[in-house]
């Protein structure tokens, strides 16, 4: 028997990257997944690739209405005993402290904090009792990376969340906990407004930092999403892993 057959599962942000990974994963295990994402044409194809019945639901994470909105959607589509949840939904702006301004900061804590708070307050009439929550943060809340000074700060505060969320929500037995990866290869490293010689450039300069000598790959980070939401992990809780190639260890 799969480890998900049966089960309800919520990907945000589902449509690339680790989340479709992440989606694909649940599915492949036998669970009904739906995922949300901006785009239409991106949405069809993640659903195409994700397959066994999979749902997307458009949805901009980043206020309580959006959060109730997509509530209200699922619940719509028969998603109202869900098992396991991971909120991937998010943004990076990676600039210069002196350039940031107020702006990108609300932006960058709407969609990294704010929407996963107001999220999963809005989901909990309809987590089993039992339910697995991971948020994806990151190990920027660890290391001293330039120009990374919102986006560390909203990770940070994300993962500080899962600690109080878990104390909170542990009475009605659902578990939320935190994968961190490091630099992995999705498509997040292309919206950045770089040319492709200045991409190329950052690639190899980090790669250098990674005591692997490698990128991480969405699979990878997927499979311990779906360790955390699996029952084994049952004495897991508040906890994070972080996923980089020893980057921020060694």
């Amino acid at each position: 028997m799969e480890r998900f057959e049966h089960k309800q599962v919520l990907v945000t942000g589902g449509g690339s990257g680790i989340g479709l990974a992440a989606a694909q994963a649940f599915a492949a295990e036998g669970a009904r997944v739906a995922i949300t994402g901006r785009g239409a044409a991106a949405l069809d194809s993640a659903v195409a690739d994700i397959g066994h019945g999979a749902v997307a639901i458009a949805n901009t994470t980043g206020t309580a209405a959006s959060a109730r909105e997509l509530a209200a959607a699922l619940q719509a589509q028969g998603f109202t005993a869900i098992d396991a949840v991971f909120i991937n939904a998010g943004m990076a702006r990676m600039l210069p402290f002196a350039d940031v301004d107020e702006a990108v900061w609300d932006q960058s804590f709407d969609a990294n904090v704010k929407g996963a708070f107001f999220q999963i307050q809005a989901l909990l009439p309809l987590l089993n009792r039992g339910a697995s929550i991971v948020l994806n943060g990151s190990i920027n809340a660890h290391i001293g990376m330039p120009n990374t000074s919102v986006y560390a700060a909203s990770k940070a505060a994300l993962i500080s969340l899962a600690k109080t969320l878990s104390a909170e929500l542990l009475p009605r037995g659902i578990r939320v906990n935190v994968v961190s990866p490091g630099p992995v290869a999705t498509p997040l490293y292309g919206k950045l407004g770089l040319d492709a010689a200045t991409q190329q450039a950052v690639a190899a300069q980090i790669q250098g930092q990674i005591p692997l000598g490698r990128f991480g790959t969405p699979q990878e980070v997927a499979s311990t999403v779906l360790h955390l939401s699996a029952p084994e992990s049952a004495f897991i809780v508040g906890t994070e892993i972080v996923i980089d190639g020893g980057m921020s260890q060694l």
